[in-house]
């Protein structure tokens, strides 16, 4: 090990490389590693931070709507984008230097620079010019938004990265997608004041979510005033005269709006690192092939969050950064655990889920009782918001064990995150109901639906 110039290097300075090489540092291993853009990665520089911060920007004004009702008299309000981008590029820098300050304080060496794998254990880094060797080898270079090259007219689209950083607000926009990038950012750039069609090839939105949770947040959006169309796609896009963009849909409908945003999932960051020189095993779509402790078919080298294509969530990388310390540097192997893994929809109302949904529990299970409750939350009373939360619990009736729980409403996506300790382990429905209600909260629906609203018994309905 001492031959070489690093116990580890990190290639991609995202959410798990920076904690893989923090965390390696800190127990001593010399460390070093690379980023070609910005520390941080997708979640922090493009992805969740900047879309939190803008869903918190789209809501305000359904808050001075409702402020009404509670005896408030809120002055006509305008929205400035320039001064919200600004300030979130502010944040974003901020945060950008707290990653790179924690590999160097301990005690790693931090890199700006593109990196080649020249062999198994040998690096080459652009920037600088020059080769270094390491014993390990973590790649965690993430993903990116996936092209549309067959689109004719797919040079006027733009993705989720640029979405952040447009010069001014459109107008009009068109999203193409029905994954929770697209439906996210149909609801900020609603909330923003954007006239806004969602446009999806399939037949309903958010496919793999609870279809209850998926219907719902449908007829929301629509409600609110987005357009959805399923089952439809883009032909083609079109500069017009006046600079903005037509759009021919399958469905013979002509959309002219002022951007065309394409959110039809994300591609791993994989070419011209020199992986195939090396040896390293790519699957179909480009990611890299590893086993559940996170190590490639090259022995020394390891694979962890989105470039592996597996579940693409910024928690998950870092818990894959977690288990490959315990597996390469702590003699502990620590197979890496994909099962109930919360998560949450930040629509408008937002969406929080942890384990099966009806449909896949269905699938395992002969025996499943349903508990649903749908109901317009104590928030919507005094402000008269026609807008309904929804509560589901998807329970095995053999073993009462709680396969699923799906919220749809205010806060879901905070009660998700708690959901998913019970579920993770292990608990019952009699769990639930030993559990004390606290009132008045949207949440002691978990805890006091004590009969199911039906049960599914081999497929079938009763």
């Amino acid at each position: 090990m001492a031959d070489y110039d690093y116990d580890l290097f990190v290639i991609g300075g995202g959410s798990g490389g920076v904690r893989a090489a923090r965390v390696a540092a800190s127990l001593g291993k010399r460390v070093a590693i690379a980023e070609e853009y910005r520390y941080g990665g997708t979640c922090v520089i493009r992805g969740c931070v900047p879309k939190k911060l803008y869903v918190y920007a789209a809501q305000f004004p359904e808050h001075f709507t409702d402020a009404a009702g509670y005896g408030w008299t809120v002055p006509e309000a305008s929205f400035d984008w320039p001064t919200l981008v600004a300030n979130k590029d502010k944040e974003i820098a901020r945060l950008e230097a707290i990653y790179k300050k924690n590999v160097v304080g301990a005690g790693g060496e931090a890199f700006h620079s593109r990196v080649m794998l020249v062999d198994p254990h040998s690096v080459y880094l652009v920037a600088e010019d020059r080769t270094v060797s390491a014993d390990r080898i973590l790649i965690a270079t993430g993903g990116r938004p996936a092209p549309h090259p067959a689109l004719s007219g797919h040079e006027y689209c733009i993705f989720s990265n640029e979405a952040f950083d447009l010069k001014q607000l459109p107008k009009a926009i068109m999203i193409e997608g029905g994954g929770y990038i697209a439906v996210e950012f149909a609801n900020i750039f609603h909330g923003l004041g954007v006239d806004t069609t969602l446009v999806y090839r399939g037949q309903e939105i958010l496919s793999r979510f609870d279809m209850d949770l998926r219907r719902s947040l449908h007829e929301t959006m629509e409600k609110k005033g987005i357009r959805i169309l399923c089952h439809s796609v883009s032909e083609w896009v079109r500069k017009n005269p006046q600079g903005r963009l037509d759009v021919l849909l399958s469905g013979g409908q002509t959309l002219t709006v002022d951007q065309v945003m394409l959110a039809i999932g994300r591609i791993p960051n994989t070419e011209n690192m020199g992986l195939e020189g090396v040896g390293v095993e790519l699957g179909k779509t480009g990611a890299i092939v590893v086993d559940e402790y996170s190590r490639t078919n090259i022995e020394n080298i390891w694979a962890i969050g989105d470039v592996t294509h597996r579940v693409q969530l910024t928690p998950v990388a870092i818990h894959e950064a977690m288990c490959f310390i315990e597996t390469a540097f702590k003699n502990n192997p620590t197979a890496v655990d994909h099962d109930t893994i919360p998560t949450a929809v930040f629509s408008q109302p937002e969406i929080g889920t942890v384990g099966l949904s009806e449909d896949e529990a269905v699938k395992r299970f002969p025996d499943i009782d349903i508990y649903r409750a749908s109901f317009r939350p104590m928030r919507h009373t005094l402000s008269g918001r026609d807008e309904k939360m929804l509560m589901k619990l998807v329970v095995d009736g053999a073993s009462r064990k709680v396969l699923g729980a799906h919220i749809l409403g205010p806060d879901a996506g905070e009660m998700a995150q708690l959901l998913g300790i019970p579920l993770k382990a292990g608990l019952t429905k009699d769990d639930f109901d030993r559990t004390m209600a606290v009132h008045p909260t949207a949440a002691e629906e978990l805890v006091t639906m004590y009969k199911p609203t039906y049960r599914v018994k081999n497929g079938e309905r009763v």
